[in-house]
């Protein structure tokens, strides 16, 4: 199989143009907004819908925008096709679930051993990383926006323990994204699954383990009743970056007003849903460990490197795809490089002096 197959496996299609008439009332438009996650969900389902939310109300009520979760008006997986063909005028997600489209759509999101949440706010928004991302997004018929970021995630949950290479091999593992190809190098059997359906898979041992997000979320969906050992860092997804995507057919008949409302609603949401994951992540950790007797676990350094050099291999053929995939891949690598430098003697020192302090 050529390094194009392997990347965009069989989900690619070309994008539509063609748009489901929005109902209009004196000038006032309703959206309908598809999403990746269960309805309600923390942060990732309550986000959406509060940039739904915000968006009616930057806008005066020119646009009101309606929720459907995953599975409601197209599966999760779907949300992209369902935007990109007018199906819907906007979803919420995470860009690497499309990366059958074209590999690159995981450095929007995130890539192993990529960049922290800050580092992507940089290079997304500093860095060149938004211009590409329209690039990119724009042969689809879809305008892209940063919408949220829930940080460092887990490194996922596992029945029993991983200690060496050879308890990775064989396994059923839910993992996304270019990390999940990381994993497939190293003998796993990965399984995309969205996540209102890792908890079924995991109860009826149709898959061993999975990474899903991070302890809030974590949580919520209850994978400590099933498996117990819990595992970090996530090498996988440093930095998750969550996404909106808008039909840019939809965009263009909006007023330069309302345009600004759209992106102002979305930047919001970014800010918010972060500081949000970083409040309530600590406090769920302390829940799962003390109330539900989950092991926390560092992953062992042989496992991780094995990750990295399995990562580097996977994240370097995206940049034979195409120009745009090669372009891409040498502006994330700059960034990685010249914002981890910062990180190192900023973020990281102070962090690591900080633990040396008080101990723990």
């Amino acid at each position: 199989m050529d390094r194009r197959s392997f990347l965009m496996g069989s989900g690619a299609v070309a994008a539509g143009t063609t748009l489901a008439s929005p109902a209009i009332s004196q000038g006032r438009k309703e959206w309908k907004m598809v999403t990746t996650w269960p309805k309600n969900y923390p942060g990732l389902g309550t986000g959406a819908q509060r940039t739904a939310d915000r968006i009616s109300r930057l806008t005066d009520g020119r646009i009101t925008v309606k929720l459907f979760a995953a599975g409601e008006l197209v599966p999760a997986f779907e949300a992209f096709d369902a935007v990109s063909n007018g199906t819907a005028e906007i979803y919420h997600a995470a860009d690497y679930y499309f990366q059958g489209k074209h590999p690159s759509f995981s450095f929007f999101t995130t890539v192993p051993l990529g960049l922290l949440a800050s580092e992507m706010k940089a290079w997304v928004m500093h860095g060149g990383g938004w211009e590409l991302w329209n690039e990119l997004s724009n042969q689809f018929g879809v305008k892209p926006f940063p919408c949220g970021n829930t940080g460092t995630q887990m490194g996922g949950w596992f029945r029993g323990e991983v200690n060496t290479l050879d308890d990775l091999k064989g396994l059923k593992f839910r993992m996304p994204g270019l990390g999940g190809e990381a994993l497939r190098q190293l003998g796993v059997n990965v399984v995309a699954l969205p996540g209102g359906e890792i908890f079924q898979a995991l109860q009826t041992g149709a898959i061993d383990g999975a990474e899903w997000v991070g302890p809030w979320n974590d949580l919520a969906f209850g994978f400590y009743r099933i498996a117990k050992n819990y595992y970090y860092p996530g090498f996988n997804d440093p930095g998750a970056q969550v996404s909106c995507g808008v039909n840019m057919a939809a965009y263009n008949e909006l007023s330069d007003q309302d345009k600004a409302a759209i992106e102002a609603a979305c930047l919001a949401e970014d800010n918010y849903g972060y500081a949000e994951f970083m409040a309530k992540n600590g406090q769920a950790l302390t829940t799962l460990v003390t109330q539900h007797g989950v092991q926390l676990k560092e992953f062992p350094d042989e496992i991780f490197a094995a990750f990295a050099e399995a990562s580097d291999k996977v994240v370097d053929a995206t940049g034979n795809y195409d120009a745009l995939a090669k372009k891409v891949l040498e502006s994330y690598r700059k960034a990685r490089t010249e914002y981890g430098d910062w990180t190192r003697v900023s973020d990281q020192a102070y962090a690591n002096a900080r633990q040396r302090a008080y101990g723990g």
